[in-house]
């Protein structure tokens, strides 16, 4: 007799406050890739870092929000280097942007910290990372 083992359900990462965080990158993917989007086509040669720069936090976020949709034990740890990494790349341009500001002569998603986005870049990675932690799976 043959047995058939099922799969392990997959955690749900979009449950309760997972559900606000889908929205707030879906939010952010459409605000930096339109933006960036527009800029690189009209205006690259005024500002190529700051708009490239722009243009991968669009596709960061794309690929947090698809994680938290996916779920599963796997699609959460991408999700949680994505969300570092992300964290990451805000600080970093944030603190270039206050001591270098001449290096982007137009701000991007993460300058000053996302002070054009209302702080939601820095606070979001930090919401996202510690939801993520919590949304760990107990193995036995």
């Amino acid at each position: 007799m043959a047995t058939t083992q099922q799969k392990p359900a997959r955690t749900r990462l979009i449950g309760g406050p997972g559900m606000l965080l889908v929205w707030f990158y879906g939010v952010m993917v459409v605000g930096a890739v339109s933006r960036s989007v527009y800029q690189i086509a009209t205006e690259f040669d005024r500002a190529p870092l700051a708009y490239s720069l722009s243009a991968v936090a669009g596709v960061v976020y794309g690929f947090i929000t698809y994680t938290l949709v996916r779920g599963g034990e796997r699609a959460r740890r991408a999700a949680l280097v994505c969300c570092a990494a992300e964290l990451a790349g805000v600080l970093i341009v944030g603190t270039w942007t206050l001591i270098e500001p001449s290096a982007f002569p137009d701000a991007t998603v993460w300058s000053d910290y996302g002070m054009g986005y209302v702080f939601i870049p820095v606070l979001l990675p930090l919401s996202a990372m510690y939801w993520l932690r919590r949304a760990r799976t107990v193995t036995p």
